[in-house]
């Protein structure tokens, strides 16, 4: 499911696709038509494009026909894309000016496109946090999908990233879960001394390594100074944590795994698969995979695996606390001709019991509270969620969170850090010089 890169190039998509619609992305926020959502019809259709097209379908096909049956008068209009699917339907509908009543979006710029170009709902009054809808779902998925106050869109999957880790291979290497980065690093050294893969890691993709830089900026970086410098407009990304993340980054590549400068060239994927064979100590891993990285009667589930935060660097002067991730989520079309229905559609599909339902059919964490029990999930991924819960904040991934420009400095420039042809300085250069461009 990851394969997304993650919304670079689909950030860049949807930008010139939003321009032709008339409005700018950077000229602020277009007023939305005000919506009666006080009253629900169910007469008439939905539409809804999602990016679970595969094996992840199943879900919202059950919602779509459960819906139905308890509203006879309504037809639910369903589109499934794949990743790459979905950017291309999406930008074809947004020029077209023919957005569906709910559609997907990822956490960050792309969604703020969304929300500036007035395409998306204002669903304050019925989901934020105090609510009666909002009350029921984590904090900070909410927040995830608020800008200036106003909180526009519904989060689906709650997804984190954790480190996972093999614990007999722990206990062989007589080594604990490590508390801070430099016990994270001892730790890599005692693993390679009985010859134990410290940790598997590839990046062939470009997104793996960006997931590392994004919890590394939030522990080194002060939480405001990350959210001005994260949009043009206040950026200057002249403190000093960036390049310090950027190094502790490179020593953990040096240090704990085995693929190194050769890590471009290596698949995210099969790098998951020698974790759950067994073959590597660690591997940094979404929540939403856990199934995928640890299968039932692998060697890792055979050894036992347990998770913990990527641990931050001794007196780091940032938030500690952060964690990376994002929901998935859905906005409302603004233009919908009956979005209060579109508006209960969601609420059906993020009632406790469809929220369960999430979780036991594709293996999905909700960000529902209390919906993940014995029989839909493993012990690691109900652990993950009660942590995520104590998290200050989701720090958004670092390539849907800034403009495109700005994320594919981010992507070129920790690719050629890996293969030793560009520094942390020579990246936070094009860094800056993309965001100044960007403004």
């Amino acid at each position: 499911m990851k394969a997304l890169f993650k919304a670079v190039a689909a950030a860049g998509i949807v930008a010139v696709a939003l321009t032709g619609c008339g409005s700018s992305s950077t000229a602020g926020p277009a007023a939305a038509p005000a919506a009666d959502l006080s009253t629900v019809k169910y007469e008439g259709s939905v539409s809804v494009i999602t990016r679970y097209a595969g094996g992840n379908a199943a879900f919202f096909e059950k919602m779509a026909k459960d819906y139905e049956a308890a509203h006879p008068g309504v037809k639910v209009n369903l589109q499934q894309e794949s990743d790459q699917g979905y950017k291309d339907k999406i930008k074809t509908l947004t020029a077209s000016q023919n957005v569906p009543d709910v559609y997907f979006t990822w956490a960050g710029n792309y969604a703020e496109q969304f929300y500036d170009n007035g395409l998306a709902l204002d669903l304050t009054n019925v989901i934020a946090p105090k609510t009666e809808w909002g009350s029921t779902m984590a904090p900070q998925a909410l927040d995830a999908f608020t800008k200036d106050g106003k909180t526009y869109g519904v989060p689906l999957g709650l997804d984190a990233k954790y480190m996972v880790y093999n614990k007999k291979l722990f206990a062989d290497a007589g080594v604990s879960v490590p508390t801070d980065l430099e016990g994270l690093l001892a730790s890599c050294k005692s693993l390679k001394a009985k010859n134990i893969v410290p940790m598997s890691f590839g990046n062939k993709d470009g997104w793996p390594a960006i997931h590392y830089i994004t919890q590394l900026n939030s522990y080194n970086v002060p939480a405001g100074t990350l959210d001005k410098d994260y949009k043009p407009a206040t950026a200057s990304f002249d403190d000093p944590g960036y390049k310090q993340s950027l190094d502790q980054f490179a020593r953990i590549v040096d240090e704990c795994t085995t693929t190194g400068k050769g890590a471009n060239g290596t698949d995210y994927y099969s790098q998951r698969d020698a974790f759950g064979q067994g073959k590597a100590a660690m591997f940094y891993v979404e929540n939403l995979e856990f199934a995928a990285a640890v299968p039932k009667g692998s060697p890792a589930e055979t050894d036992g695996y347990d998770l913990f935060r990527l641990p931050a660097p001794a007196g780091a002067k940032g938030d500690t606390k952060a964690l990376t991730g994002a929901p998935d989520g859905f906005l409302i079309n603004s233009k919908a001709k009956n979005p209060a229905l579109a508006v209960d559609f969601m609420k059906f599909v993020t009632s406790k019991q469809n929220a369960e339902t999430l979780a036991s059919t594709i293996g999905f964490p909700s960000p529902v509270t209390g919906t993940l029990n014995e029989s839909n999930s493993t012990p690691q991924l109900r652990s993950s969620i009660e942590d995520l819960q104590k998290a200050s904040r989701l720090s958004i991934w670092l390539d849907t969170v800034t403009v495109p420009g700005v994320a594919d400095a981010y992507l070129s420039g920790v690719e050629g850090m890996i293969s030793g042809t560009k520094t942390s300085q020579d990246v936070m250069t094009a860094v800056k010089a993309a965001s100044d461009q960007a403004k």
